[in-house]
C-alpha cells in the first residue's frame, strides 16, 4: 500500500468513526483511538508503526500545547490562585505520591510511579468543560474546583515533559538533567516574559498591516515552530516552545483571530497524534490481560476520586461538594495520553505497563460522561448532609417566593436576566430570578433584587420558586441541553404555563419549540437583523421604511407578534392604559368549550379581540385561520384590550 493509499484509507476512516462518535455524542478523541487500533500493526497491520509518523503526529501535541498557551491568562490565574495552585497542585502531587507507593508496592521503580502518576493525575480539560457548560455548572462550588484544577493540570504538562525524558537516566544524572532543564526553562521564560511580549506585538502589528490572510497565517505557523525549534536546541521539549510561543500571543490582540486560524492545523495533527496512540493498543494483550486493565481502571477512578474529594473537603469545600469535585475529576484525560506516548518512547514506563494503562485510559474517557451525569444521584445517596442542605436551599427559596402569584421566573441571571428584569420592573411585573454563581446571587440580594441560588434544571427548584403560580417562564442562556431539561422539568409539572427560551442557531430554536416552548428568539437572527437595521438607516433608506422591514421581519418569524404591528399600536402613546392592546395565552384544557370548534365558529372577534397565535406542541406554524379547528391543550394566543380579552377568554373556555 502506498502513501497516497494510507492517507485515503486515513481520512476515510477518520470521518466516518468521528461523524458516528459525535452523533453518539461521545468524545471524536475516542474515535481517532479506535481508527489507529484498527489500522495499527496489532489489528489489520495497513499502517505499521514509524518513526516519520511518530514525528508527524508529534506536531499535534505542539500545537495543542500552543491553543493552551493562548488560553493562558495571568489576571484569571491570579483571580483562581487558591484553587489552581492550591487544590490544583496538591491534586496533582498527591496522585503521583500515591502512583510512586502502588508502583513500588507491585515491584516497580520509583522514577516509574513518577512518571505513571503524572499521567493519570490528567483529567479531561475539553469532555469535562463543555459538559460544565451544557449543564450550566461553571459558576457552581464544584464547577469552580474542577475548572481550576483543569488549569493546572494543564499547565503541569509542560514541566512533566521535561520531567519524563529524564527518568530513564540514574538518580545521579537525574538530578543534574532536571537541574540544568530548570535553570534551561527559567532563563528561557524570563526572556520570553520581559522581553518576547513587546518583540511579538511589534512583529505581528507589522505582519497585520500587510493585510494579507495568508502572510498572517505563514507567520503564525513560523512563530509557533520556530519556537518549538529553538526550546529542542536548548535541550527542551517541542511543547515548551509552542507554549510559550501561545503565551506570547496570549497578551496580544490578535489572540483571537490567531486561535481560529491555528484550529484545522490543530484539530488535523491532533487527530494524527491520537491514531499513532491507538496504534500502541495490542487487543489481543488486553484481552489476554484483562483483569490488570480491570484492576487499573478502578484504582485509577477510586484512587482520583479519594484523592480529589478529601483534598476538596481539606480545602473547606461542603461534603456534597467535594464528592461532586471527585467524581468529575476522576476520569483520565487526553493530556494522559500525550505523557504516556512520552513514557513510552523514552523507556520511563516497562511495555508490560504500557498496554493495561492505555486500555484504562481509554475506558475511563468512555466512562467520564455517564459518571457526571449520575454523579448528582451519588452525591444524594451517599451524602446524608446534601439532604439538609437541599432542604434549607428549597425552604429559603420558597419563603422568597410565598407571596409571588402570576409572576416571572427567569432561568439564569446573568447580563441577559438582568437586562430583561429592568424591563419587567418598569412595567411593574414581578419577577424570580434563578442562578447558579453564588457570588452573583450574594451581590443580587445584598442589593434587594429578588434572586436566589437554584439550579433550574431540577423540578424541586422550579416549585420553590412557584412555578405552579408563575404566569411565564423565560430561559436567559443560550445552552441548548440546559434549556431543553429545563423545558422537560416545566412541562412534566405544568403543560399550559407559557416558556419563552433563548438559542443561538435557528436548528435550536426548532428543537426548543418542539420541547413545548410558547417561542424562541435566536441570538444570530436578531444579530443580523439589527445589523440590517443600522445599515439600512446609514445607507439613507427613510426610517419608517426601515421599522416597517424590522416589523415584517420579526412577524414573520415569532408568530405571536404577528398582528401586533398593523397599526393596532401605533397611536399606543395616545391610549388610554385600559384601551392598550395586550397579548394574553389561553390553555385549554380537554372540557374547554373551543375545543372542536373552528377559530371562525368561535368568533372572537366580536368582543373586540383577535387571535394572534395558536400553539400546539405537535405543529409548528400554523396558520391562524377561519378553518382552523382548536385541539385539547392547544394554546391560544389573543389580542386585545383587557376587556375584550377577558371576554374571549371566557368564550373559548366556557362558551
Amino acid at each position: 500500500m502506498n502513501a497516497l493509499q494510507l492517507v485515503l484509507l486515513l481520512l476515510g476512516a477518520s470521518v466516518l468513526v468521528v461523524a458516528v462518535f459525535r452523533a453518539m455524542s461521545l468524545p471524536p478523541i475516542l474515535g481517532y483511538l479506535l481508527v489507529g487500533a484498527a489500522v495499527g500493526p496489532h489489528a489489520f497491520g495497513l499502517l505499521p508503526a514509524s518513526e516519520d509518523a511518530r514525528h508527524l503526529a508529534e506536531f499535534g501535541v505542539v500545537f495543542l500545547m500552543f491553543t493552551i498557551g493562548l488560553e493562558f491568562s495571568l489576571p484569571r490565574l491570579i483571580a483562581m490562585k487558591r484553587i489552581v495552585f492550591g487544590l490544583g497542585m496538591a491534586q496533582v502531587a498527591a496522585t503521583m505520591a500515591v502512583a510512586v507507593a502502588a508502583a513500588v508496592a507491585l515491584g516497580q521503580t520509583w522514577l516509574a510511579g513518577i512518571a505513571l502518576g503524572g499521567l493519570l493525575a490528567m483529567s479531561s480539560t475539553a469532555i469535562l468543560s463543555k459538559l460544565l457548560a451544557d449543564r450550566i455548572e461553571l459558576d457552581s462550588p464544584h464547577g469552580r474546583e474542577v475548572m481550576g484544577v483543569l488549569l493546572f493540570q494543564d499547565l503541569a504538562v509542560v514541566p512533566l515533559l521535561i520531567l519524563i525524558p529524564a527518568l530513564s537516566e540514574s538518580v545521579t544524572e537525574l538530578a543534574g538533567e532536571l537541574a540544568a532543564a530548570g535553570l534551561k526553562a527559567a532563563v528561557v521564560l524570563g526572556l520570553v516574559l520581559f522581553v518576547g511580549q513587546r518583540l511579538m506585538s511589534g512583529w505581528f502589528y507589522l505582519v497585520a498591516r500587510r493585510r494579507s490572510g495568508e502572510l498572517f497565517m505563514l507567520n503564525v505557523l513560523l512563530v509557533t515552530l520556530g519556537l518549538a525549534w529553538l526550546t529542542e536546541l536548548a535541550g527542551l521539549s517541542l511543547a515548551l516552545g509552542a507554549f510559550i510561543a501561545g503565551m506570547l500571543i496570549s497578551e496580544t490582540e490578535y489572540r483571537y483571530q490567531v486561535e481560529e486560524d491555528i484550529k484545522p492545523f490543530r484539530d488535523v495533527l491532533l487527530g494524527l497524534f491520537f491514531i499513532s496512540i491507538g496504534m500502541m493498543l495490542d487487543f489481543g494483550a488486553i484481552a489476554g490481560n484483562w483483569p490488570a486493565v480491570l484492576g487499573v481502571l478502578a484504582l485509577l477512578l477510586a484512587g482520583k476520586l479519594a484523592v480529589a474529594w478529601g483534598l476538596s473537603r481539606a480545602f473547606g469545600a461542603a461534603p456534597g461538594t467535594a464528592l461532586r469535585t471527585g467524581l468529575w475529576l476522576c476520569a483520565g484525560g487526553e493530556f494522559g495520553f500525550v505523557l504516556l506516548a512520552e513514557a513510552s518512547r523514552t523507556g520511563a514506563l516497562a511495555p508490560a505497563v504500557i498496554q493495561p494503562v492505555l486500555a484504562a485510559l481509554v475506558l475511563s474517557l468512555l466512562l467520564a460522561p455517564l459518571i457526571v451525569h449520575f454523579s448528582d444521584r451519588i452525591v444524594m445517596r451517599l451524602v446524608a448532609s446534601e439532604w439538609l442542605l437541599r432542604s434549607m436551599q428549597l425552604t429559603q427559596i420558597a419563603a422568597r417566593t410565598v407571596t409571588a402569584e402570576k409572576h416571572a421566573i427567569l432561568c439564569g441571571y446573568g447580563r441577559t436576566g438582568q437586562h430583561l428584569a429592568r424591563f419587567l420592573e418598569r412595567e411593574g411585573i414581578s419577577y424570580v430570578a434563578l442562578d447558579y454563581d453564588p457570588e452573583r446571587v450574594r451581590e443580587a440580594a445584598a442589593a434587594g433584587e429578588p434572586v436566589v441560588f437554584g439550579d433550574c434544571t431540577r423540578t424541586e427548584i422550579l416549585m420553590a420558586a412557584g412555578l405552579a403560580r408563575a404566569s411565564v417562564v423565560i430561559i436567559t442562556f443560550a445552552e441548548i441541553d440546559a434549556g431543553l431539561r429545563v423545558l422537560h422539568r416545566i412541562r412534566e409539572v405544568r403543560t399550559d404555563v407559557p416558556v419563552v427560551a433563548r438559542s443561538r442557531e435557528q436548528d435550536d430554536a426548532e428543537r426548543l419549540f418542539a420541547a413545548g416552548a410558547a417561542e424562541v428568539v435566536p441570538e444570530a437572527l436578531e444579530s443580523s437583523v439589527m445589523l440590517a437595521t443600522h445599515a439600512l438607516a446609514l445607507l439613507g433608506v427613510p426610517m419608517h421604511k426601515v421599522i416597517k422591514r424590522l416589523r415584517e421581519l420579526r412577524e414573520h418569524h415569532y408568530e405571536l407578534l404577528r398582528g401586533f404591528f398593523h397599526g393596532a399600536t401605533d397611536a399606543g402613546d395616545n391610549l388610554h392604559e385600559g384601551q392598550m392592546p395586550r397579548l394574553r395565552a389561553v390553555s385549554l384544557g380537554a372540557g374547554a368549550w373551543a375545543v372542536g370548534r373552528s377559530l371562525g365558529e368561535i368568533g372572537v372577534e366580536q368582543f373586540g379581540a383577535q387571535v394572534s397565535a395558536v400553539r400546539r406542541r405537535s405543529a409548528r406554524g400554523l396558520a391562524v385561520t377561519a378553518e382552523l379547528q382548536v385541539e385539547a391543550e392547544d394554546i391560544v394566543v389573543l389580542l386585545g384590550p383587557p376587556k375584550a380579552l377577558a371576554d374571549a377568554e371566557n368564550r373559548l373556555l366556557c362558551g
